[in-house]
């Protein structure tokens, strides 16, 4: 059972790129943390001994997760809705039939649905927080991304619709909107950053210090998971109490005239 001291959180997609940062910036801030992760990595059980594999795309994983946090610590202060994932294949909109707009609206969207209705009640309890992490996409016209960026979009709705809705209880909503974060996503073989640099008629490694200008960053830099993970943290610390409903965008001066 957990003591009035401990503070305990729920993070899905907890096993790799932003979602792993969070959870090691929540496990340094004092934080509990359950992760839930269609994979297990070595990185996460070195973070957390309450790592549960999970598909979180499945109507009942998300309520697990949440049952076992609140059946090992008691309760639950904070849920990260982080998990997505993107159309299978990746495409406009004549590639994607039925089948690859409901993966990504069962991984994206219905897994944020399912985590909170069951988390709910604790949070409401404990006077918590929940972070959903949604995406600059919710707001971009991205055809190769058409599926991620519409359910996205349902996200970031979602978030303020709670807020509006739970405010006057003392649950705190808040969302978190990354531009293009330096994750195995861009590192990849055949990801964006790949694409970019063969267009480029170059290779990732050689073309890798001209995306941040290929992608229209004003900054010049990726962001690193680490910064979502740092506000992950402040929002969860209650220090702007009144933050509520607010949408965060962190994309390094990608969104100019939204």
């Amino acid at each position: 059972m957990t003591t009035k001291t401990t503070r305990v959180a729920v993070v899905t997609g907890a096993g790799r790129g932003i979602g792993l940062a969070i959870v090691k910036a929540l496990v340094e801030d004092g934080y509990t943390v359950v992760a839930g992760s269609r994979t297990v990595t070595g990185s996460l059980k070195e973070l957390t001994p309450d790592a549960l594999e999970a598909d979180l795309s499945s109507p009942d994983e998300p309520a697990r997760v949440v049952q076992y946090a609140l059946d090992q610590h008691g309760g639950i202060d904070l849920l990260v809705n982080n998990v997505a994932g993107t159309s299978t294949p990746p495409g406009g909109f004549l590639q994607l039939d039925d089948e690859a707009w409901l993966h990504t609206f069962n991984v994206t969207f219905m897994s944020n649905i399912r985590a909170t209705r069951a988390a709910l009640p604790s949070l409401l309890d404990r006077r918590g927080a929940v972070i959903n992490i949604s995406s600059v996409n919710a707001k971009v016209p991205q055809p190769r991304l058409i599926a991620q960026s519409a359910v996205k979009a349902a996200v970031s709705n979602l978030g303020k619709a709670l807020a509006e809705e739970f405010g006057s209880r003392g649950l705190r909503v808040n969302t978190i909107s990354p531009g293009p974060v330096w994750t195995d996503l861009w590192t990849s073989p055949g990801g964006p950053g790949d694409m970019l640099a063969q267009r480029a008629g170059s290779t990732l490694e050689s073309f890798k210090d001209q995306l941040p200008a290929t992608v229209g960053l004003s900054t010049g830099e990726f962001a690193h998971p680490e910064e979502i993970a740092a506000l992950v943290v402040f929002l969860a610390s209650g220090r702007v109490a009144n933050m509520s409903g607010a949408d965060l965008v962190i994309d390094g001066g990608m969104m100019k005239t939204v």
